[in-house]
Formats: C-alpha cells, structure tokens, sequence
C-alpha cells in the first residue's frame, strides 16, 4: 500500500461516507488511512472491511496518522476552516468539500493563509465542472458557437429539503453550486444579485421560503437566473441553457431510463445528488489524485471558494432585504491569477 496516496477523510456522514467508498472502491491509486469523526461508531461503520483505515475522533489525529499524505474534507462547511488550516500546517493537499467556508471573512483568511504559504494545497469540490455535460457546454461556450453568451437559465431542484434547512441555506448550500457553475462557465465574476421569491410551496416546512429566484449579474453585462426549489417531491434535477447572441444549448434533460409498460412511458428521475452526479464525483476525485501523486493541485481553488461564499453571502443579503445587493471581492492573491 505504500505507492497509494493515504487519504484521510474527514467526516463520515452522507457525503463522507461516499467518499470513502469511492476511494476504496472506484478511484485508482488511493487508499483511505484514516478517518476522523465526532460519531466514531458512525466512521467505524464506514470503513468497514478497510485494512489500514484508522478511525479517530479529532481531526488532529487523523491527519498525524501513518501514511496520510492528503486529506479529503466532507465535514460540515462550519468546520472547514479549523481543518484547512491545519492540513495547510501540515503541508497536506486538499480536496475539501464546498461551501469551503460558509462566511466570506473566513473564506478570505484560508485564501490569505495558502497565499502565504506560495503555493496551492486546495482543491475545493465544486464537481459540476468534472460533469461531462457541463464540460461539454464549456466548451462550446469557449469556442464561441452561440457568440457573446447573453443569460444563463439555471434550475436546481430537490425532492426535499433535510431537518434544520433555512431560507439562507438555499443560497449558501444549493445556489453555491450555480454560483461557481456560472463563474467558471462565463468567465467572469458575479457582482450584484436580487431575490425574489414567489408563495412558499405546500410542501415547503414551516418558516422556509421555499422555492426562491434568484438573479445574478455580472462583469461581463451577462444575467444569470436560478431558480432553486428544494421540496418540489418529485426528483432531482439540474439544468443549465445558455443564450448567446446566435445560438443557446441546454443541458439537463434526461438522465433516467425511460419505462415503457401498460401503453404508456415513464421516465425515471434521480432522487439524490449523489446519484446525478455520481460520474462527477468519480472524475473529480480521480484527478485529485492523479494530480496530488504527480505533486500538483488543480481544479477550483481556494479563490473560487471565497468567491462562491461572497457571492452567496450577499445573495442571503438580498433574500432578507428584498434589494439589489453588489458583491465586494477582496483584491485577488498573485497565487491565483
């Protein structure tokens, strides 16, 4: 086990236990070595049937543990900076599961503390660059098929929302996804946003607004719309449509199989994240560490984390006054431009 990169992952709840089974499972040369978990009945279940994987309940521990050279963050967002930090400390690449800190000031002081170490440690997990029809949609836009692109329509669509799900966490945990998506997709910063929100749903909990609208503009003069609704009880599902000025694409229509029984035809609809975008997941994790064994660290960086949590801070800004609310950025590091 020694050529495999020793990666402890740090949480064990939905998306940490994915996690590790996909580095046990799927990905190619890596190994999980450590977990770390407040619940560690919870990460002991995890790693079941995983020699070497040591199970611990402070994240010190797991990453002072043999054979871990990189770490891998699906805790909850609150814990993310303590975790970064001390990764940086160690010197250990990260794969680190967005938001990367759900506030923009502590977002801005792990960008502040990588850029004093010079060079970069984090990836942070926004996957949907790693799907293959968003990069394919990428690509199209970079090549300037539908000319100077005008608007970006979004959909982002849950079955339900889980216990504790706030108005704000529709911005800062669903929209972030869109957040990053359009940045990377334009090529450009986000630099106002306004919500608005139609009569809550029947299905949304008590207290939550729920769908919302969300409208982004950026540098660029391109708007960007979302419209995010996390109890719509029928699946799950993300589109995206570009509009340029001679041409749009649309991505998003039709991943399930299609049921053909008693003269009529059903089409199947994902109930989960983890299974629309489960290739993703794949992708992105594999070139994580493909490139940390070649000494590298690619993808979205610490500064599209700050970002994504600035952008969205002032989305939650404009859902509680009901205005337009411009984004500020900080001056962007060297180490990223």
């Amino acid at each position: 086990m020694g050529d495999l990169l020793g990666v402890a992952v740090l949480g064990a709840g939905h998306m940490g236990a994915d996690h590790i089974r996909r580095l046990d499972k799927v990905v190619s040369g890596a190994r999980v070595a450590a977990v770390a978990d407040p619940d560690t009945d919870r990460a002991g279940r995890a790693v079941a049937g995983i020699d070497g994987a040591s199970v611990h309940s402070e994240v010190e521990a797991a990453l002072d543990a043999p054979g871990v050279r990189a770490v891998l963050i699906a805790s909850p967002g609150e814990a993310h900076e303590e975790a970064l930090l001390a990764a940086f400390a160690r010197g250990l690449p990260v794969l680190c599961e967005k938001p990367m800190v759900p506030g923009s000031a502590g977002a801005l002081r792990v960008v502040e503390a990588e850029a004093r170490l010079g060079r970069r440690l984090a990836q942070i997990g926004f996957m949907r660059r790693y799907d293959a029809e968003y990069r394919r949609l990428k690509a199209v836009l970079d090549e300037g098929r539908l000319g100077r692109v005008l608007m970006l329509h979004c959909v982002h669509r849950n079955v339900s929302s889980p216990p504790g799900f706030s108005s704000a966490m529709l911005i800062e945990s669903s929209v972030a996804h869109e957040i990053d998506a359009a940045r990377w997709l334009l090529g450009q910063e986000l630099t106002a946003v306004t919500v608005v929100r139609p009569r809550p749903s029947g299905r949304a909990p008590e207290g939550l607004l729920d769908p919302q609208f969300v409208l982004f503009e950026t540098g660029g003069g391109a708007l960007v719309d979302v419209e995010v609704f996390v109890n719509c009880g029928f699946g799950y599902q993300v589109r995206c449509e570009a509009v340029g000025e001679t041409g749009s694409a649309r991505i998003g229509e039709g991943h399930g199989m299609v049921l053909t029984s008693a003269g009529a035809a059903r089409e199947e609809v994902a109930q989960d994240y983890l299974v629309r975008f489960a290739d993703a997941y794949d992708r992105e994790v594999q070139s994580w560490v493909d490139a940390t064994r070649r000494g590298r660290v690619t993808g979205p960086s610490a500064w599209d984390g700050y970002a994504a949590s600035a952008v969205a801070e002032a989305g939650v800004r404009a859902q509680e006054s009901g205005g337009r609310v411009t984004v500020e950025l900080a001056p962007r590091p060297a180490l990223y431009a």
